[in-house]
């Protein structure tokens, strides 16, 4: 036996069978992009007029009208099976959708789940004994003056469950149509009544057909000649679909992830930045699903005719695949927005604030993502806003517990508002449960929950935004001119002439520092507090003339050097806080060692070289990286 041969007539039809499914599903999948839009706006088919459902015999009727109307078309579809047929024949179908209260339906389900109502219930009528019309009641029936007013207004077809109500409330109010609790029941009823014979007869021999649990329809784009030639373990049903169907459902999912993953493996090739064409690229996966879900979704309602347990899964798919890609989009635009304007190159710095900008992106992607989930849940069949509503002791211990999100959410919201301060500011902060200021520092990002600030020794604080809106800030960054403010302490000693003269000489030091400012709205001040305890309290008040933190601190360690010089001039002292008395032989301080250190400052002085308020770069260059370190005789020193 030739070894390429198969070697059996099964293993031959399974060889063949699979190469002709592979061919269809190619096919398909190609024929559908070209065709779907022709079939959408396929003119040759007519639109039939609404059914009739002003009373429960208008409705039956109309029923029975429109399953001979189906049968017709499926007839003529069988016999030459073509786009524009199959267009009209499901056309015919989905006017069932108009006989039923689909209220319980979710709205993405309900087309589906209409259509295979209609033949479940086609199935039921064809194999029942049908009451006379007369015995159907009419509107009138239910009035005030009806024979049924007492009743409710509602009719059960004889040994069956099907009923037909009148619907209270809604934009179909008043309409007599096939109940919800039948939609639901539907499958399991048509289940009961296949053991019963065909009671009339019809163009199909057999509803069943369209039910997809025996042969199977399917669309033009796989014609019933074709899948007649299917093996017949292909056609067995499972779960009320048959095969082949199965088959086809699963390669089409498994197709999606193939594309899907190597749309995903081309747009990260390239490194998120601003640049509008990695936007795009990034952009290319939620896009495909978006373009890719409703042609599949098209292609297996109308060309698969999915059914059974999985009848509306390739609506519920869709719509979740639709929502989760819109969220994708969000997402991608939101953190790519802010970037973009942040690094665009002729945008003022002031004029929009970075963390704000990015702060606004996150609030419009939160709020927009809540909407789509809430609205792609409702249209799944989730009642979102009434557990919402009706949560009652959940939902107020949902509130409790997401109180301090939602004040840090407001403090994010009067932080932006006030603006008090801006990423970059540098600031400082009052403890809340102590006293003094903390360290300062510099913002580094305000969020919707937090706010991180970098301090000088660069450790990071992390402040929650309702914590930090009710702090005192302090934005140094902002000040138009600093304050220097000091409380000096003199010893008890000191004479009132000694503080005459100390005072006059602080006075004229401050006039005459070229860094301050003296005014009538700025004024210094120099003056004796009182007497506070161990000392006598002076305070030196005056504004300084920069706007740089940094240079506040060389031009207030200048004037507090020269006000050490005055105090000594006037022969006094700082107070120092004593509560111990000890006696002892004290050496004194090295007078060789202070002449010898004054000497030098003079010399600095004399020769321009005093490193106040700044050291010279020239002699700071000089010096960089001289000392040794680690320290001649550790262990590593010992090693370099």
């Amino acid at each position: 036996m030739n070894p390429r041969q198969p070697e059996s007539l099964a293993s031959l039809l399974n060889w063949r069978f699979c190469w002709r499914l592979g061919w269809m599903l190619r096919a398909a999948l190609f024929c559908i992009i070209l065709t779907t839009p022709a079939l959408a706006t396929s003119a040759t088919a007519s639109l039939l007029s609404p059914p009739d459902t002003s009373s429960p015999r208008a409705t039956f009727d109309s029923f029975r009208r429109l399953t001979d109307q189906i049968a017709e078309q499926y007839a003529a579809y069988r016999e030459a099976p073509s786009a524009q047929r199959q267009q009209t024949f499901l056309r015919a179908v989905e006017q069932g959708r108009k006989l039923m209260d689909l209220s319980n339906v979710p709205p993405a389900a309900q087309h589906e789940i209409a259509t295979a109502t209609i033949i479940w219930l086609w199935e039921i009528v064809a194999r029942v004994d049908l009451p006379a019309a007369e015995a159907i009641p009419e509107a009138s029936d239910y009035t005030s003056d009806g024979p049924l007013a007492d009743q409710p207004p509602r009719w059960r077809l004889p040994d069956t469950g099907i009923v037909i109500a009148r619907v209270e409330e809604g934009p179909r109010a008043g309409e007599f149509l096939f109940s919800p609790e039948t939609v639901a029941s539907a499958r399991s009823y048509a289940e009961l009544a296949r053991g019963l014979p065909y009671r009339r007869s019809s163009r199909i021999e057999n509803v069943r057909d369209l039910t997809a649990t025996a042969l199977g329809f399917s669309g033009w784009m796989l014609p019933p000649h074709l899948i007649e030639r299917l093996p017949d373990w292909a056609r067995r049903p499972i779960a009320g679909q048959v095969l082949w169907k199965w088959i086809i459902l699963v390669v089409s999912l498994a197709l999606t992830l193939v594309l899907l993953g190597l749309v995903l493996r081309w747009a990260h090739r390239r490194a998120w930045d601003a640049r509008p064409g990695t936007l795009l690229r990034h952009l290319s996966a939620p896009l495909t699903l978006l373009l890719w879900m409703p042609l599949l979704r098209r292609f297996l309602d109308d060309q698969v005719q999915v059914t059974g347990l999985v009848t509306a899964w390739p609506d519920y798919l869709a719509e979740l695949t639709r929502v989760l890609a819109l969220i994708w989009l969000v997402l991608l635009v939101a953190r790519w927005i802010p970037e973009a304007l942040i690094a665009a190159p002729r945008r003022n710095t002031e004029s929009a604030d970075a963390s704000l900008i990015r702060w606004v992106a996150r609030v419009f992607a939160l709020f927009t993502v809540l909407g789509l989930v809430f609205t792609a849940a409702q249209d799944l069949g989730i009642p979102v806003y009434g557990l919402v509503a009706g949560a009652g002791v959940g939902g107020l211990a949902i509130a409790l517990a997401a109180r301090p999100t939602l004040e840090n959410f407001i403090g994010a919201l009067n932080l932006f508002a006030d603006r008090p301060i801006r990423v970059g500011d540098l600031c400082r902060f009052d403890e809340r449960h102590g006293q003094g200021w903390n360290p300062v520092g510099t913002v580094e990002a305000i969020g919707l929950r937090s706010t991180k600030i970098r301090q000088f020794d660069r450790s990071l604080i992390t402040i929650p935004n309702a914590d930090l809106a009710e702090r005192n800030i302090v934005n140094l960054s902002v000040c138009e001119r600093f304050l220097l403010r000091q409380h000096l302490p003199l010893r008890y000693e000191t004479s009132a002439d000694q503080l005459r003269y100390l005072l006059a000489t602080l006075r004229e030091l401050l006039h005459a520092h070229p860094m301050t400012i003296h005014t009538e709205e700025y004024p210094i001040r120099a003056r004796f507090l009182g007497f506070r305890d161990q000392a006598l309290t002076l305070e030196l008040r005056a504004y300084l003339r920069t706007t740089s933190y940094t240079e506040f601190l060389a031009i207030q360690e200048d004037i507090m050097l020269r006000v050490m010089q005055a105090i000594q001039q006037a022969g006094t002292g700082f107070a120092l806080p004593a509560q111990t008395l000890y006696m002892a032989r004290d050496s004194g301080l090295d007078a060789d060692a202070s002449a010898a250190a004054e000497q030098r400052v003079r010399e600095w002085a004399a020769a321009h070289e005093l490193p106040f308020p700044d050291m010279d770069e020239a002699q700071r260059k000089r010096i960089t990286g001289t000392l040794d370190y680690p320290p001649e005789g550790s262990p590593e020193a010992d090693r370099g």
